[in-house]
């Protein structure tokens, strides 16, 4: 091979490394958002589809003349640990009514490219007024407007709405406010990522609590790994489909490494019994290894598990160590206490250690400075921890996960009289340095 063909194959394969973390962490990207970031994934949607296929059993949809490519990311185990999230008030995580609003409001957009605010809101009244089962959207109170705010800005971040005339936080002020929106039905129907319709799913709203965990499990079965037939026989009675060898062990492969390179560390504990036995044989330690190189990860293997840094940070979603929020800060403070207590930590000490945080920094975290403000800052810190894979319940005590022993707190900055300790120094023990993707 010439040494120019060796110099393009070598681009390629840098490319194709980029896209991949690219699209991991933001599996709708848009030409309007990102146009560097799509072009990259334009040029090479060829090897990138490939790769998504084989590694992890998912789809990638690139549009280029819709500007947009869509990475329909699949879990078998769906977790609430990445929520939508506001654009407004600190990135706070959608709540009920949010998301029950946002589902609402995209049925309605479906049918009508070109809308007003007004138009809208009147459409998902009528909507939410006609099923018993929702609460009625009420725009004439505030609190209900923000909350239709805040569904509309995530749509307009996923590109699926552009305001033509007007802003949409003009609507939290005041329900006359005008504002002309251009719709893209078709991205809106790729935002799903369940391989199974909820409307094929027969079962009656006064079934759907009792039943939430199976129907959940029922929206992201797959067909191709055989089993339970998720939309039943022709009678509605669940079909039984024959599991092959080569369905079990294509399912091994895809459970495993989705879960490596989607969540922050992947741990041998939280393995079935067939994918324990998958990591650990020949074939699929190579495969592992050799789609991790190819998308550009370093990958640190421990007796208790996986973890995959990114050097650019490119892959990462959400970063730790962080100082953008106190929770965060919060959060990093409270593994040392949490690492020195093996048998974990009940509620009561948490709250204690929040509240010798608050005593250590008083000038900081002024929305916990109240009387339930260190149990809260305990409680928000651990979400955190939880998140990022760095802590468990156990017993209804919080207990620090191997790979927080992986940080060590070696300075903490208190700049200016606030005595605030945004500023912090980490060390990452035995880690190449980059950002957990």
């Amino acid at each position: 091979m010439s040494t120019l063909a060796n110099q393009l194959a070598s681009a390629e394969r840098e490319e194709v490394a980029r896209a991949i973390r690219l699209l991991l962490a933001r599996p709708l990207l848009t030409e309007a958002v990102d146009p560097t970031g799509f072009e990259l994934v334009r040029r090479r949607r060829a090897p990138l589809a490939r790769w998504f296929d084989y590694t992890c059993g998912w789809s990638l949809v690139v549009e280029p003349r819709r500007g947009y490519a869509r990475l329909t990311k699949i879990r078998a185990n769906p977790d609430g640990s990445r929520p939508a999230r506001r654009a407004r008030s600190g990135r706070a995580p959608f709540d009920r009514r949010r998301y029950v609003l946002l589902c609402v409001t995209a049925a309605e957009l479906l049918s009508m490219p070109m809308t007003t605010i007004g138009m809208l809101a009147d459409r998902v009244v009528q909507a939410t007024a006609a099923d018993r089962a929702l609460p009625v959207f009420d725009p004439v109170h505030r609190p209900e407007r923000m909350a239709f705010v805040d569904v509309l800005k995530l749509l307009e971040s996923y590109d699926v709405l552009r305001a033509v005339d007007g802003t949409t936080e003009a609507y939290v002020d005041s329900a006359e406010a005008k504002v002309l929106y251009r719709v893209d039905t078709t991205l809106l129907m790729r935002l799903p990522a369940a391989p199974v319709g909820a409307s094929r799913l027969a079962v009656i709203p006064d079934d759907v609590p009792t039943r939430f965990e199976d129907l959940l499990a029922d929206l992201v079965r797959e067909r191709r790994y055989g089993g339970t037939a998720a939309d039943g026989t022709a009678d509605g009675a669940p079909g039984e489909i024959a599991t092959t060898d080569a369905q079990r062990n294509l399912r091994s492969r895809h459970s495993v490494l989705r879960r490596l390179f989607d969540d922050p560390v992947l741990y041998r504990a939280d393995l079935a019994e067939d994918e324990l036995a998958y990591v650990t044989s020949l074939t699929g330690r190579q495969i592992l290894r050799r789609s991790v190189e190819q998308a550009g990860f370093l990958l640190e293997e421990r007796a208790e598990g996986f973890l995959l840094v990114d050097p650019d940070g490119i892959a990462t979603d959400v970063r730790f160590p962080d100082d953008t929020s106190t929770a965060r800060v919060a959060a990093l403070l409270l593994l040392a206490p949490l690492c020195a207590a093996p048998a974990g930590m009940l509620p009561e000490q948490l709250a204690e250690a929040g509240a010798e945080l608050l005593r250590r920094f008083p000038g900081w975290a002024k929305a916990y400075q109240s009387e339930d403000g260190p149990a809260r800052l305990a409680d928000d810190a651990v979400r955190v921890l939880l998140d990022v894979g760095l802590a468990g319940r156990t017993r209804g005590r919080v207990v620090a996960r191997p790979a927080a022993y992986r940080y060590r707190l070696t300075e903490t900055t208190t700049p200016g009289p606030k005595n605030d300790p945004k500023s912090t120094t980490t060390s990452r023990g035995g880690a190449t340095e980059g950002d957990i993707q």
